[in-house]
């Protein structure tokens, strides 16, 4: 397995240490009694916004992120934890910038508009991680220090507009649908390097990585090969187009583990911090 590179230096300084153990670091799943392996079973209650049960949640997942580093050979500080917010209150998700949390990712441009003020713009940063719509790119712009789904030339030029009149450089992924799902947005890997090519000279953008959603798989060993074919597609990328591109967004609650072994610096988690969603 090839290791990832270096991750590029934070959007701005974070509050506190990405992956904080409580006390316990570097502590791997195997001290939980977790199989490395096979299904997960979390010992932790489910969304609440106490503060004991959301952050013994939180220190199983930092707990699993630096077993899998260690199994790749990397510090879990190379690994920024992206707690994604989707359906979670305001309040819970103050609490979890009160435990430790920098890193929080929302799906709709319309729920972050009601929860980051109530929130407050500055307590985290904050990633978009859901599909974004071309006729949202000046709110995003407004909203968050990251995008991750860019998977259109048009939208990258409704991105670079907006940034360009906010005076900023917005860092930004292009999402790739690796499976070919017609149900999963996303370039396709055969037409990747023409939109990195597109996206990497305009103005008010930082192109720094890749970005996938993995299938529904019923092991996390299952979505390995998706998360090793960006990580190849990457690298090719990188060499050929003479781009730098350290990001790689990949990994979510039931899968995260394999794309940090597969060279992973961002994940992207949920349910596993929050509990399952709202049906």
């Amino acid at each position: 397995m090839t290791r990832s590179g270096p991750h590029p230096a934070p959007i701005r300084p974070p509050s506190g240490t990405l992956l904080r153990s409580a006390g316990r670091p570097g502590v791997g799943s195997a001290r939980l009694g977790l199989q490395p392996h096979g299904p997960r079973a979390y010992s932790r209650a489910l969304v609440s916004s106490d503060a004991d049960r959301l952050r013994g949640r939180l220190d199983e997942v930092r707990d699993r992120i630096a077993g899998a580093a260690a199994r790749s050979g990397r510090s879990p500080g190379a690994i920024v934890l992206v707690a994604v917010t989707k359906t979670v209150s305001a309040e819970v998700t103050a609490a979890a910038i009160a435990a430790g949390l920098t890193d929080l990712g929302e799906n709709r441009v319309q729920e972050a508009q009601a929860k980051i003020p109530a929130v407050g713009r500055d307590r985290a940063r904050w990633h978009l991680v859901g599909h974004l719509q071309r006729n949202k790119a000046g709110r995003a712009v407004q909203l968050f220090d990251r995008i991750h789904s860019v998977d259109g030339i048009g939208l990258a030029e409704a991105l670079s507009r907006r940034a360009r009149a906010a005076g900023r450089s917005l860092p930004v992924l292009a999402e790739v649908n690796v499976g070919g799902e017609a149900t999963k947005f996303g370039v396709a890997p055969a037409d990747l390097e023409p939109l990195l090519e597109a996206v990497a000279v305009l103005p008010g953008l930082a192109l720094d990585g890749l970005m996938t959603v993995g299938p529904e798989v019923a092991s996390w060993e299952d979505a390995r090969p998706g998360f090793e074919r960006l990580r190849r597609l990457r690298d090719g990328a990188a060499q050929r187009l003479g781009l730098a591109l350290p990001v790689l967004s990949m990994g979510m609650s039931g899968d995260f583990e394999a794309a940090i072994e597969e060279g992973s610096t961002m994940v992207r988690v949920g349910s596993a911090i929050f509990g399952a969603r709202p049906a």
